[in-house]
Order: C-alpha cells, then structure tokens, then sequence
C-alpha cells in the first residue's frame, strides 16, 4: 500500500489533556501503529540532560535528536536497549522537552523520524502539531482540550500513582508556562488543524472521548 494510502488519525492537544490514554486506546482497538510524537522530544531532552547537552547549544541538541535511537514496544519506550518509560515522565524531563520543541532545527531534526511510522494498516499519531505540520492529509484529525485545573489534577494525580512527587500549585503553574509557550512559539505553535474536530474532555472520561473519536473515525 503506498504510503500516501495508509490511513492516520492525528490527536494534538496540549500538555495532560488526555490525548497520550487516547491515542493509544484508539490504535488498540483499530489494530494501527502508534506515535507519541511527544515521547521523542523528552527522548531528546532525557539526552540532553543527561549528556549535560545545554538548551542554548540548538545544534548539540538537534545531533542528538537526529541520532535518537528510539523504540517503541506497546506501551513502553525505550532508548536503545534501555526502557526509560518512567524516567522520561519526570518533570524535569518533560519541562526540557518543552523548551527544546520550540528549537526549529531540533523539529527539524524529528520530521523524518515521525513519519516513518507511518505503516499499514494505519497509524495513530498524539502529539502538538501532528495534524497541522507532519501529518496534514490525515483522514481525521482531532484536537484534545481540557481546563488548566482539570489537566493540573490529572497530572497530579498520574505522578503520584507513579511514585513521583507532586504540587497541584506547581503543577498549575507548570502547564500555564507550558502552554504559553507551545501556542507562542514561531516554528508549528499549539493550534488545532482547520479542520479538526475539537474535543474538550474537562468533564469527560477516556472511554468517552476514545468512543467519540472512533466514531467520528467511522464516519470520515
């Protein structure tokens, strides 16, 4: 099947919007490939950090992230042989990842990596600019939304199950500067696809938003 063939159903959204449970329900249930186009960039910035990489060396950053030796294995990632599922959920981590995203060459860097994931029978792809910038021609794009508060308990409440320690204040505040920057930033900001479907899930539980997005992938 050529590529152009294969079907892809992008999910973007911002920071604990519940795009991340989606995504990966939704490719269980319809058999495809999926990308956690955001787990490469805190691949990147798990490099970064521990390599001792700064964020003002764009060119050392942008290397590593040609050379990301990534892998994904149902739920899990790993770095080489490595499985850093856990430790790139760490704040720390995934801060860096923020600010490295809005790196161009960086983004660059990643662009070809992203879409050879895609392969038949199809891919899901969950990330901030997947239906806007890498995947533009999918047959169905949707953009996941959720209050800051509704994201900042979420999140709490992932990295305590996690074992992570956690400030809702800090949390919050977090996830405002993260935003502001992935909707501020000059190369492939945080908006929805012009013709996306807009999905809040404030007051939603995943299986209903993994049923709305399924439906609205039965009928694209």
């Amino acid at each position: 099947m050529p590529h152009s063939h294969i079907p892809v159903i992008t999910i973007d959204g911002p920071t604990a919007s519940g795009k991340g449970t989606v995504a990966a329900k939704v490719a269980e249930r319809l058999s495809f490939h999926l990308l956690d186009s955001g787990a490469l960039y805190r691949l990147t910035a798990l490099q970064a950090l521990r390599r001792g990489t700064e964020l003002r060396d764009e060119h050392g950053i942008a290397k590593l992230a040609e050379h990301l030796p990534a892998r994904f294995v149902g739920h899990d990632v790993f770095l080489a042989s490595e499985n850093v599922t856990q430790a790139i959920r760490a704040e720390e981590v995934g801060n860096m990842a923020s600010k490295i995203a809005a790196l161009p060459s960086v983004r660059q860097a990643l662009f070809a990596l992203q879409l050879g994931f895609r392969e038949a029978p199809g891919l899901v792809a969950d990330g901030r600019d997947m239906g806007t910038v890498i995947f533009p021609t999918a047959k169905l794009k949707v953009f996941l939304t959720a209050s800051v508060e509704a994201r900042a308990e979420r999140r709490y409440k992932q990295l305590i199950g996690k074992g992570f320690s956690a400030n809702m204040d800090d949390l919050l505040a977090d996830l405002q500067a993260r935003d502001e920057r992935d909707t501020k930033r000059a190369v492939a900001p945080l908006v929805p696809a012009e013709d996306a479907h807009l999905l809040d899930t404030s007051n939603m539980s995943a299986e209903e938003a993994i049923e709305q997005v399924l439906a609205w992938y039965a009928h694209a």
